[in-house]
């Protein structure tokens, strides 16, 4: 079956899912998972639209997908804990990371602690940097390793399902999304504004008079 054109951000990479298929979504999930700024998630989500549509095997995908984001996290670990914040504030601008985005994100990791290896793994910036940041911090290996796992696990079988159940309807659902951006853009404005309003409330009546 020929796999349906790609729409929208996931058009560019067609030619080379078409050419390199498995090696180019292994290559830029490793290279994503240090760093590097690739388009790794991106690529996961193209491959199980292909997959749906019958032109790559769903389970080769995601088998290649884990290894390699598990090893590529487990190489920013290793670059975090040998080189740590000198290789950041030598080489971060090659990879669009400065020390700013490089201090919010260790931050970040101490308030929350192993578990938050897990949860970066869905959250962009955060998924490029765990593993650099979770060495720079001195986080344990095997701690950081079994989070890291359990995240990529599941980051993995997310994307990798949702781009295969949309398989050769993907143009229908992107049109879709496409049509109801708006709403979906207000709605989203909406809920920041409540939270944001409720955590003053929150805060003023938590001052002492």
């Amino acid at each position: 079956m020929v796999p349906p054109p790609l729409p929208g951000p996931l058009a560019h990479l067609a030619p080379m899912l078409d050419r390199y298929g498995y090696l180019a979504v292994g290559a830029l999930i490793f290279l994503e998972d240090f760093g590097i700024p690739v388009p790794g998630e991106t690529i996961l989500i193209a491959a199980s639209i292909y997959a749906g549509a019958g032109r790559l095997d769903i389970f080769a995908v995601a088998a290649i997908a884990l290894v390699a984001a598990v090893i590529g996290d487990n190489v920013g670990y290793l670059i975090g804990r040998s080189g740590g914040r000198a290789l950041v504030h030598r080489y971060g601008r090659f990879v669009l990371l400065n020390e700013r985005r490089f201090g919010a994100a260790e931050e970040f990791f101490r308030r929350h602690g192993a578990p938050v290896i897990t949860v970066a793994r869905f959250i962009d910036g955060l998924r490029q940097l765990n593993g650099i940041v979770a060495g720079t911090t001195g986080m344990d290996w095997r701690r950081f390793l079994t989070f890291n796992a359990v995240g990529a696990l599941l980051w993995v079988g997310l994307w990798t399902t949702v781009g295969y159940l949309a398989g050769a309807n993907i143009n229908a659902i992107y049109h879709e999304l496409v049509r109801y951006q708006t709403y979906l853009f207000f709605a989203v404005l909406a809920l920041v504004v409540l939270v944001a309003v409720r955590h003053v409330v929150r805060r003023r009546r938590s001052q002492p008079r």
